[in-house]
């Protein structure tokens, strides 16, 4: 097939994908979010601070360190805030609209714009720019002196972090339609960990050669839209465990010492998933919150306490877990049960993406472009 042919064919499968997400919006009406609950706070935090970032049309993830939060806006600014107190850092300008999120080290930090170009700055200062051959929606990862690019059409790429020059390619056959959504990119120890379609796949950095894949969601369907079943970030490392959610198939984990997977179940959803020691947790079409054991993936608990309240990806910060809702709403809730222990609001506006963990503090964005830094206390 020319490649004239395939851009044709995929450009008609995306346009089938919008035909059929608009047939559904038109359909019955959407069942009502659930009513906040009074609560009795169970634990004690509060806002420590708050920053105006700008213009935010869609999720763009967060990046953070252990004393810093590095973030960017949809028209190319780029920052770094401080966990303790939120003053900037640095801040410096992509010179473009962004189509994927920041991935930063501390140090390097890198976006990729609407053009397609990969954008690396140094501590704000732009340090060099590359034309990628495909479009981007999730962050690049930055880690070893590297750039780790993956595309929508499931090809990784990794670039030298000081000077630009491509290392190499990756390039596999795949389905011509994917998914517009952040996908999986991660290390682990000396492996590059990525999303590839409905499994997870394990790459020698230096190199890009394949060492290992394993299968998390199996795509059900009898169109290449009901198949969709890429693996959708955030993903979550604990040990040697990673797990991922499956888009609208299945939540599993993989054991990454020996590339194997542990466990799947099927269950819809659309947002990452998080992790500790004792369970995965994740929230599915409903927004019911599930808890399944980290060992074996039996369900530990669930809570419908929340439902179609357009739940963020959930993060674990100490002993809660948090979720964002659509009213800008930060749901802290305990992770041995299910119980809520705390809520603090924003500015009223959808929480987009996942809150993130710098040293102590807690990180959400809003829809309006408001970062607001949280701290619980025991």
């Amino acid at each position: 097939m020319s490649r004239a042919l395939r851009c044709w064919a995929a450009a008609s499968l995306v346009l089938v994908l919008v035909l059929v997400l608009v047939a559904c919006s038109s359909g019955p009406e959407k069942p009502k979010p659930t009513p906040l609950e009074n609560l009795t706070p169970k634990v004690a935090g509060r806002q420590v601070w708050r920053h105006d970032l700008g213009t935010v049309r869609f999720p763009l993830r967060m990046a953070a360190t252990a004393d810093a939060v590095v973030l960017a806006s949809s028209d190319g600014g780029v920052f770094a805030l401080a966990a303790e107190g939120g003053r900037e850092l640095w801040r410096g300008d992509a010179n473009g609209k962004l189509s994927a999120g920041v991935g930063s080290d501390g140090r390097y930090a890198s976006v990729v714009t609407t053009d397609n170009e990969l954008v690396v700055l140094d501590a704000g200062k732009p340090l060099w720019r590359a034309r990628l051959p495909t479009r981007v929606v999730t962050p690049p990862l930055v880690a070893g002196e590297r750039v780790f690019v993956l595309g929508v059409d499931r090809s990784v790429q990794a670039f030298d972090v000081l000077d630009g020059r491509k290392l190499w390619v990756q390039q596999r056959a795949g389905d011509p339609l994917t998914l517009l959504q952040p996908g999986v990119l991660l290390p682990y120890k000396d492996t590059l960990v990525v999303g590839h379609g409905a499994r997870l796949a394990g790459l020698d950095p230096l190199r890009g050669t394949l060492r290992w894949e394993a299968t998390v969601a199996s795509p059900r369907g009898t169109n290449e839209v009901e198949r969709l079943a890429d693996l959708v970030g955030p993903a979550v490392r604990v040990g040697e465990t990673i797990c991922a959610r499956g888009f609208q198939v299945a939540v599993g984990c993989v054991n990454a010492e020996r590339g194997v997977a542990t466990w799947a179940k099927n269950v819809g959803g659309t947002t990452g998933v998080a992790a500790d020691e004792q369970f995965v947790y994740g929230a599915d079409a409903s927004d019911r919150i599930s808890a399944w054991k980290r060992v074996g993936g039996d369900v530990a608990w669930t809570s419908e306490r929340l439902l179609y309240r357009n739940l963020s990806a959930p993060l674990v910060a100490g002993r809660a877990l948090v979720f964002g809702d659509f009213e800008g709403q930060v749901h802290f809730i305990d992770p041995e049960n299910g119980q809520a222990l705390l809520r603090l609001p924003t500015d009223g506006k959808a929480i987009i993406g996942a809150p993130v963990k710098a040293g102590d503090t807690i990180v959400v964005l809003t829809q309006a472009g408001g970062v607001f830094a949280f701290r619980p206390q025991p």
